[in-house]
């Protein structure tokens, strides 16, 4: 399965752990380029800044040589996804989100968001709305305080607090724990082994949904 996977933030490191979450599932002959948005801004909060990254996507997709199975947008807007779809109407494409959401209904049950910043937080609770989840979500949970930390770097130094949340919500009667946004991409391998329900990782719920998409 070939699959370019892009972010549509332009932050390299953010950009490195998507590419090493999607590695880590794999499988033999599996084929996954990651890419960063051609241009745009380096971590998506705003209205303003998903309009700015759809060009960055649609650009880094056309750079791109070689024929490819599908396409993942790995950024919790799903950035670019109704463009990307009209100008490649032959290829599949999912988002991270969309991805992540249909595993959470898949588990069943509530279920709750953690993510790394409060400001990305009412984003994230609108777009489970967008997919038809919003009665489902138990909440979004975000560590205190505006993000200081560079985006490629939130997921190792907010472990701790994030962890807490994940078991905060759980205990709460969340069903299961999206991790959101792509800089927290790889985050749930390591949540996992000490919360009582599945860590969804957005990344790797997309490349799960596109094997069975491609092998149908």
């Amino acid at each position: 399965m070939r699959l370019l996977i892009v972010n549509p933030n332009t932050s390299p490191g953010v950009t490195a752990r998507i590419e090493a979450a999607a590695q880590a599932v794999a499988g033999p002959g599996d084929r996954f380029t990651t890419v960063s948005a051609a241009f745009g801004p380096p971590l998506i909060v705003t209205g303003a800044d998903a309009e700015a990254a759809t060009e960055g996507v649609l650009a880094a997709i056309a750079q791109h040589e070689g024929p490819v199975d599908g396409i993942v947008l790995a950024s919790f807007g799903d950035t670019g996804a109704d463009e990307v779809r009209a100008a490649w109407p032959d290829v599949p494409v999912i988002g991270i989100a969309e991805a992540a959401f249909a595993e959470a209904a898949r588990i069943g049950g509530p279920f709750a968001i953690v993510t790394f910043a409060p400001e990305v937080a009412p984003p994230l609770a609108e777009r489970a709305g967008r997919h038809g989840l919003a009665d489902a979500l138990l909440r979004v949970a975000a560590p205190e305080g505006p993000l200081h930390h560079d985006p490629a770097e939130v997921a190792d130094a907010l472990f701790g607090p994030l962890l807490r949340l994940s078991l905060d919500c759980a205990a709460e009667g969340a069903r299961s724990i999206v991790m959101g946004g792509g800089p927290l991409a790889g985050l749930a391998a390591r949540i996992a082994p000490h919360c009582p329900v599945p860590a969804i990782d957005g990344t790797q719920a997309a490349v799960a949904r596109m094997r069975e998409t491609v092998s149908a």
